[in-house]
């Protein structure tokens, strides 16, 4: 049960590192799913289930979709160009990498990954050959869509968080599949883990 313990404490780190990892912009809420499932399987199930796992990955995948038509869409109702769009995703990528050196944790990575949307669909515009007044109103859409997506998203990773930790939060002895390291065998064959 030591051992479930130790897993349970590196699966909060993981997910609190996705939480961070999705606010760069990157695939984090994956992050804390895989992560959930390697605790199932390391755990042999004991804590988290089927039906656990596949709740996560819904609202992982939930998560996605919401974020991808709040970020296009704040770009896409301002009049942007699949240039604007693109320009909008690889600078909210640039932006939310380099502006996480500034020492002020999160609010840096925010700031930088809304500023890299708005410079980045800027300059998507400008090089399709847009008028410089559309191409900051297509800047500024990119940005509030790109905040709110990632609110969004950040809200889902919570979802995600507080739902794997209370899930896998090893308290009693449950029957597993598999006998596990220190695990003994009832009669009728299931095991169980022994504290």
């Amino acid at each position: 049960m030591l051992l479930h313990w130790v897993y349970y404490l590196l699966l909060l780190s993981v997910q609190l590192a996705g939480l961070f990892i999705v606010i760069l912009g990157l695939p984090g809420l994956w992050v804390m799913v895989l992560a959930t499932a390697l605790y199932a399987w390391g755990t042999h199930g004991a804590h988290v289930g089927g039906k656990g796992l596949v709740f996560l990955v819904v609202v992982a995948a939930a998560a996605e979709v919401v974020e991808f038509i709040a970020g296009a869409g704040g770009a896409k109702k301002a009049g942007a160009s699949k240039a604007g769009v693109w320009g909008a995703i690889v600078g909210a990528l640039l932006g939310g990498f380099f502006l996480t050196f500034i020492p002020i944790p999160i609010v840096s990575t925010i700031i930088g990954v809304c500023l890299g949307a708005f410079l980045g669909a800027i300059a998507g515009e400008l090089l399709a050959g847009r008028e410089v007044v559309h191409s900051v109103n297509v800047g500024v859409g990119a940005a509030k869509g790109r905040f709110l997506g990632m609110m969004a998203k950040l809200s889902f990773g919570v979802l995600i968080l507080v739902s794997t930790l209370w899930l896998a939060l090893p308290t009693g002895a449950k029957a597993t599949a598999k006998p596990l390291p220190g695990a003994g065998a009832t009669s009728n064959g299931v095991a169980v883990v022994v504290p």
